[in-house]
């Protein structure tokens, strides 16, 4: 296993993420589709991770209401020490006003709650997990950085934020001296790279680990779709999340499959071969269903791909270009090439 300081910090994470969406829900639309596992399977699954190295588990409140967060911290007693755990709030998880968000109301009680299920006295990554326009960013701040002073969480992080969302929020925690975000949670693939934008640049500027989650666009990008054939098992079969749109998805396919038979390896390997191949990613987080799947996907850490792969993979997948990076390498080129020629 390979591991790396999340963000700035001196936390050491594995490479690859497990994530916990797959464990409960077998009665909980759409999380039956997304995993469903018992007790039994989640505990198999977790396992292994351990078992390979895997020391960085994610989850969230909302996971199959709850449930993941209950499986989770079943199979993890007696085991809590071993692992980087990291969870996230703000979806809705009661039918109240305030049982969503994030005013300090609901993030002391949501807090609290996964507490409770985890069955562990603290949170080593507590994340935010969308962005909230109707509570002030200075009342969720000072409100993990009261739990962060009181012991029940390590660190924070956010998930699904723009860029001057999480910028605004960096320079809150640093004008009052509060716990400032230390990662990112956000949607990278080799189908979905709309972080490059305005985030990816943010993160790097501003050092904060970066958890790519849906690193196989929701199961597209694991060989089992493609022009002429799909998988009527499969969770994208039943959920398009992430969206992508068909004919980029298909472009994207269509470079991964032969990178895949040249190595000999699995579609899926490739796909997280190139995302954890990004200089600014930390981890990739991977769910599964079955242990197979997991350890199909661990083997992504033994694949180099050449150049020659690299470049083939991000052509058939690169964003248009956007302003204002266009028009910024207009001009920014002519001082560049001075430090080449140097």
């Amino acid at each position: 296993m390979h591991y790396q300081r999340l963000g700035t910090t001196g936390m050491l994470v594995s490479r690859l993420c497990l994530g916990a969406m797959t464990f409960g829900g077998r009665d909980t639309p759409p999380y039956d589709k997304v995993g469903g596992l018992t007790l039994a399977e989640t505990d198999a699954v977790v396992g292994a991770a351990l078992d390979a190295g895997i020391n960085f588990i994610d989850t969230a409140d909302v996971y199959a209401n709850g449930e993941s967060e209950t499986l989770l911290g079943k199979v993890l007693a007696g085991r809590r020490d071993d692992v980087v755990l990291a969870t996230k709030f703000h979806a809705p998880t009661g039918k109240g006003p305030n049982d969503a968000g994030q005013s300090r109301l609901h993030l002391t009680r949501a807090l609290e709650h996964s507490l409770r299920r985890l069955q562990t006295d603290r949170i080593d990554l507590y994340q935010i997990h969308n962005f909230d326009g109707l509570t002030p960013a200075e009342e969720t701040l000072r409100a993990l950085d009261d739990a962060v002073r009181a012991g029940k969480i390590h660190y924070i992080g956010c998930s699904n934020l723009a860029g001057w969302q999480i910028a605004k929020a960096l320079g809150i925690s640093a004008l009052h001296d509060w716990s400032a975000y230390v990662s990112v949670q956000a949607c990278y693939s080799l189908a979905v790279r709309d972080i490059e934008r305005e985030i990816l640049p943010l993160v790097a500027d501003r050092q904060l680990g970066l958890m790519a989650w849906s690193p196989l666009a929701g199961g597209l990008l694991t060989g089992k779709f493609g022009r002429d054939r799909g998988d009527p098992d499969g969770r994208r079969t039943h959920i398009n999340f992430p969206p992508v749109e068909t004919e980029h998805g298909f472009r994207v396919i269509d470079a991964l499959l032969p990178v895949a038979r040249r190595h000999g390896v699995s579609a899926a390997q490739v796909a997280l071969a190139w995302l954890l191949a990004q200089p600014a990613v930390t981890c990739a987080i991977v769910g599964a269903r079955r242990v197979e799947q997991l350890r199909d996907n661990l083997a992504a850490l033994d694949l180099v791909l050449t150049a020659e792969d690299l470049a083939a993979l991000d052509a058939a997948s690169a964003l248009p270009e956007f302003y204002p990076r266009w028009v910024q390498a207009m001009t920014n080129t002519h001082r560049e090439q001075f430090l080449r020629q140097a």
